[in-house]
């Protein structure tokens, strides 16, 4: 007999061992929503809370509409927001459950979940993250453009719980998981946030020949000279797209869609081929190598003459518009890479790009920009700094998808 026919889930806790309970949402849990009028809004009042304030790290504040002290009041008679409740979206951004852990404000067009004996919100709000809820509502939310959920769907949820003791302790080793995630995420944009200030420091900025900041023992000048004259691009390489998939098995792929805005690779849209003819180095972004994006889709031109530096022990298939950068003999790498990464290099970029639909960014144009060097000695110091920082923000992004990994079987194995 399977695991789902016994009522018990694949991944379980030792000393647990009974079969859990299935009812229905609405049988063990308040579920309301908010309002679905449309309040006037003013410059000072009570935030109103709607689906698009909804987000994977919680309430998002820094959008938000405000209603008068009578409306808040009203629409408070019907679903007043307490701590410890659940909000989850029904308009527009459906599927990102929120406990709650401020109040003080109302909400519109958002299911609002309310804790009784029987379950756990500390439970239920994991429960909600799970694919077999994610699949429930992906079959049953409506609509043409703008998609909705009716409440009577979500009371309508039909799911299994254990005891109250065995839902705390499924509740506190997933928030233990995603503590982590938060905390490792706050570590990686203070480590970016530091490589941006060194960015702006350590390079010359507009009309002076040294920087703001320089390492002990270093006085010199630094000299004009051309990128071309420092480095060149490699040849384009040729992956067919119809040969790319999401299936995580051959070769991982940076293409320009797992190109990241900021100029990293970004893991949540992946690239894979599975099979490659006469694979050589050549083909492939190696580890302390560099590429530049050469053309972009946006008419805002985030990513075209954005540089991407691989700080792993990857390696990386480049595919059409990523190519390859080669440091010529008597310079350091990363120093050119750095040099390359800072904005003052990316927005001159982004006024050479030519063309209508998509834009490309010619050899020529990236040979003939101007830029301040030091000397090798000086090169080597600022490229091992810049080194150290990229390798630690590529660890802590590998640390961050592995626990996203490990959050994502724990939900798929700690539920039926």
């Amino acid at each position: 007999m399977s695991k789902d026919a016994k009522n018990v889930p694949a991944l379980r806790f030792r000393g647990y061992s009974d079969a859990w309970e299935k009812r229905k949402l609405r049988e063990v849990s308040d579920v309301r929503d908010g309002t679905h009028a449309s309040p006037k809004y003013y410059s000072q009042g009570y935030p109103l809370v709607t689906s698009k304030n909804l987000t994977s790290a919680g309430l998002d504040f820094s959008n938000i509409s405000l209603i008068s002290e009578l409306d808040y009041k009203n629409i408070n008679k019907r679903s007043r927001v307490d701590k410890g409740d659940i909000l989850f979206g029904m308009i527009g951004t459906i599927g990102t459950p929120v406990m709650v852990h401020e109040s003080n404000f109302a909400i519109k067009n958002v299911a609002l979940i309310k804790e009784r004996e029987a379950v756990l919100n500390s439970f239920l709000v994991q429960l909600l993250k799970s694919p077999a809820f994610i699949n429930y509502i992906r079959n049953e939310n409506v609509g043409g453009t703008q998609k909705f959920l009716s409440l009577n769907t979500i009371r309508n949820f039909r799911f299994s719980f254990p005891t109250s003791k065995e839902q705390a302790m499924v509740s506190r080793f997933l928030e233990k998981i995603d503590s982590l995630i938060a905390a490792t995420q706050d570590k990686l944009s203070f480590l970016k946030k530091m490589k941006m200030f060194f960015l702006q420091q350590i390079f010359p900025t507009k009309n002076h020949d040294v920087p703001q900041i320089r390492f002990d023992g270093f006085t010199d000048v630094w000299s004009h000279y051309k990128l071309g004259s420092l480095m060149r691009i490699d040849k384009e390489q040729e992956v067919k797209k119809e040969l790319l998939t999401d299936i995580q098995k051959g070769f991982y792929v940076l293409a320009m869609r797992t190109f990241s805005m900021d100029g990293y690779i970004d893991h949540s849209k992946p690239y894979w081929l599975n099979h490659l003819d006469n694979v050589s180095d050549d083909k492939f972004l190696l580890p302390r190598e560099f590429a530049i994006l050469d053309a972009d889709m946006d008419a805002n031109l985030p990513k075209i003459g954005r540089v991407l530096l691989n700080a792993s022990s990857e390696k990386y298939l480049l595919a059409a518009h990523v190519r390859k950068i080669q440091v010529k003999s008597g310079n350091d790498p990363i120093f050119i890479y750095a040099l390359m990464r800072g904005n003052s290099v990316h927005e001159r970029l982004k006024l050479e790009a030519n063309g209508s639909i998509s834009k490309r960014l010619l050899d020529k144009n990236v040979y003939k920009q101007s830029i301040l060097v030091p000397n090798r000695s000086e090169q080597s110091k600022i490229g091992r700094l810049f080194f150290l920082l990229e390798t630690t923000i590529t660890l802590h992004q590998q640390k961050i998808q592995m626990l996203k990994q490990v959050k994502k079987s724990c939900l798929q194995n700690l539920f039926i």
